[in-house]
């Protein structure tokens, strides 16, 4: 595909370098790798060593800030030496890749923009053997070559399952499976649909659960031998087949909006879902043969995610609450172990003993991850020049901390120093 030139790799001059690599691992030749949404295992929990305990006042270095991606609340990924994100820049759903110096490699419009409401990209890319997957907000699945950004394949899901769109745009990070592509358009036809990831040709469908899609990114499972696909859709947590596209289950999960965001939380047979207002539940998985059915073991009002995530973390769950405010609660019970004001609102990420909290409000936080009490050991500002909220998913890999703000990318030097 030859990319428009407005599009192609913007100069140098974008980009306000405030520092160097310096992670011994990527000297060595051993670049980041946090190649999805969530990282390598979608579970949000980087296997990071040998980083700050404690911030300065001022927070940890600011390496480089990149201006020029676009704004959206895309978080990213990392493979082979470049940073993936997404945001709307001059009508356009635009992916960007850029170098670990923050430097801005290429750009590649994925169709129209998501102007409103709440305007801006919502899929982080997804990356697999040298190729990158993304959804835009209106339907558009693309494939490219992740290091130079060429077209491979593409198709809208939306107008290819006769599906519509919902109120905030589709946000689905994409789930390669082997050879597949998973993406979730829902509407009359189909709740989840198998693409091959090399052609994009149809591998299968799962028949429809009666509703639209929701905000949900899948989770891919396996107990008890069966490989199961678990998505949110508007109005339900659903199960389907991974190898054939049967659909297992549907557990009704009504919001007040149809704003089920939350990834499905897996462990051992059991599996936990949160929106605001409506709560948490977990649910236990029953297989048999090749059939499987949920049944509720818990219930929690308080325990309300909105789009921050949650983290499992040796048997207790992490995550900010509708309320505003950050719980812990035993994964086994529900039961609340601490209830915290924190940073306020926001998302996280976890590296070595440590949650990485951002409030909506911009305020970075550092605190350990322990069922005894929501202890922050650092807080900061991030710089100023992002519009609206701090939505997107915070990222450690490499030592660095990546946090993105509107059409800002900045990176943080955490790693500590012997």
């Amino acid at each position: 595909m030859s990319m428009p030139r407005k599009f192609v790799k913007l100069s140098v001059a974008a980009v306000v370098v405030a520092g160097f690599w310096t992670n011994p691992s990527v000297l060595a030749g051993e670049a980041p790798f946090w190649p999805q949404f969530h990282g390598p295992k979608r579970d949000n929990i980087s296997t990071e060593i040998g980083l700050l305990k404690k911030w300065p006042r001022e927070g940890p270095k600011l390496l480089w800030t990149t201006r020029g991606i676009g704004h959206g609340f895309a978080s990213v990924s990392m493979a082979d030496g470049l940073i993936y994100t997404t945001g709307n820049i001059r009508g356009s759903t635009v992916i960007t890749a850029l170098d670990l110096g923050g430097n801005i490699r290429w750009q590649v419009p994925n169709g129209k923009s998501w102007e409103k409401p709440k305007g801006g990209t919502r899929a982080t890319p997804t990356i697999d053997a040298g190729r990158l997957y993304h959804k835009s907000p209106h339907g558009k699945v693309v494939c490219l070559d992740a290091k130079t950004g060429k077209k491979i394949w593409g198709l809208n899901i939306l107008e290819e399952f006769r599906s519509k769109n919902i109120t905030w745009g589709l946000a689905e990070s994409l789930l390669v499976d082997g050879e597949h592509v998973i993406c979730c358009p829902g509407g009359p036809e189909t709740a989840v649909v198998a693409l091959d990831k090399k052609t994009g040709k149809i591998v299968w469908k799962s028949r429809t659960a009666g509703d639209p899609a929701g905000y949900c990114s899948p989770t891919l499972a396996e107990y008890r031998g069966l490989r199961m696909i678990l998505v949110l859709t508007s109005r339900a947590l659903i199960g389907v087949n991974a190898d054939t596209g049967d659909l297992l289950w549907r557990f009704p999960h009504k919001t007040p909006w149809e704003e089920n965001i939350f990834q499905p939380i897996f462990h051992d047979g059991w599996v936990l879902i949160s929106t605001q207002t409506t709560g948490s539940v977990m649910l236990k998985i029953t297989v048999a043969a090749e059939k499987a059915s949920v049944e509720p073991v818990w219930r929690s009002r308080e325990f309300d995610s909105h789009h921050g995530g949650a983290i499992l973390l040796d048997g207790h769950l992490y995550g900010s609450c509708h309320s505003p405010k950050w719980l812990c609660v035993d994964w086994k019970t529900g039961r609340a172990m601490y209830s915290a004001r924190g940073v306020g609102k926001g998302s996280l990420t976890y590296a070595d003993g440590m949650l990485y909290t951002l409030s909506e409000k911009s305020k970075m936080g550092l605190v350990r991850a322990i069922p005894g009490g929501h202890e922050l050991t650092g807080q900061f500002m991030i710089p100023k020049g992002g519009e609206g909220t701090s939505w997107a998913h915070p990222v450690v890999c490499g030592g660095r901390l990546y946090v993105r703000h509107g059409d800002y990318l900045y990176a943080y030097d955490v790693g500590a120093r012997g």
